[in-house]
């Protein structure tokens, strides 16, 4: 697990800490023993918030760990949430329901974004920086159409078999057809047990999510943002829909590179490409 690094900062010039127009600067906000419960980094997300919406600060990228939590965007539905009812904290950022939790390395950029507003287009920078910090380590991860965030794709899909006028009736990650007598809307492939749960995706060939993203802007600054799966306990995830999305998983650094690696071992990589993408000022 990742070394307790508490309320530092990482860009060293003190004068760059004053001036709104300087670089990106990094708080590391807590690790390991000191992860920052998610209300408490809520409260500091909006402290910040407001201080970039002044100009009193430049802009800051919070990176923390968070013990394990569930936090659910606004288009969360009520099927998607723990089966068991585990407690959620709903949370106004987009999105749908994810965990977080030790082993995830989690990041609240907090950045003024240039005019016209294109939230999209910030996302994809996010993505770029996450999907370069991977390939640091060795992993090819990729974006997926339709879907935010960062993936590892799976095995390619089978040839349809001939005769079929190419029409496949294959859900894919173990999705099969509901039982008779049961509504589609009602089936929920969590009830049929571990082997279709989305820390099972590796083994079934599925894409599966690495790196999962949700956005706010308020008077055109950012609030929220990503979380990086290093080397969780992903099987939190199995309790819920991870960002409603049913035919897909979830992955780690550690699993798909077969090694251990930690949070701490990631930090600093996912900062220097963030910087890359964020940092610059014309």
């Amino acid at each position: 697990m990742a070394q307790s690094v508490v309320g530092t900062e990482t860009t060293g010039a003190a004068a760059k800490q004053q001036d709104p127009a300087a670089g990106l600067v990094f708080r590391r906000v807590g690790f390991g023993a000191e992860a920052v419960e998610y209300l408490r980094a809520w409260e500091l997300q909006r402290e910040v918030h407001t201080a970039r919406a002044a100009d009193e600060i430049p802009d800051t990228c919070l990176l923390l760990e968070h013990p394990p939590v569930y936090t659910a965007g606004r288009r969360t539905t009520d099927d998607e949430r723990p089966l068991d009812g585990t407690p959620v904290i709903d949370i106004d950022r987009g999105g749908k329901i994810t965990w977080h939790g030790p082993g995830q390395l989690v990041g609240y950029p907090i950045l003024r974004l240039g005019q016209p507003i294109d939230v999209i287009a910030y996302v994809r920078r996010l993505e770029e920086a996450l999907i370069s910090a991977c390939a640091e380590f060795g992993l090819e991860t990729t974006r997926v159409e339709g879907r935010s965030g960062v993936w590892v794709l799976g095995d390619p899909a089978p040839p349809v078999p001939s005769g079929t006028g190419g029409l496949s009736l294959d859900l894919g990650g173990g999705l099969a057809s509901p039982p008779a007598g049961v509504e589609q809307q009602e089936y929920d492939a969590r009830l049929r047990g571990p082997e279709y749960a989305p820390s099972n995706a590796g083994q079934r060939g599925e894409d599966r999510k690495l790196a999962a993203i949700g956005v706010r802007i308020s008077k055109g600054v950012t609030m929220h943002g990503f979380s990086l799966n290093c080397n969780p306990d992903n099987t939190w995830f199995d309790r819920i829909v991870p960002c409603g999305i049913r035919d897909a998983g979830v992955a780690s650094l550690a699993e798909e590179l077969g090694r251990d690696v930690t949070v701490e071992e990631v930090l600093p990589v996912v900062e220097r490409h963030l910087e890359a993408e964020f940092g610059a000022r014309a």
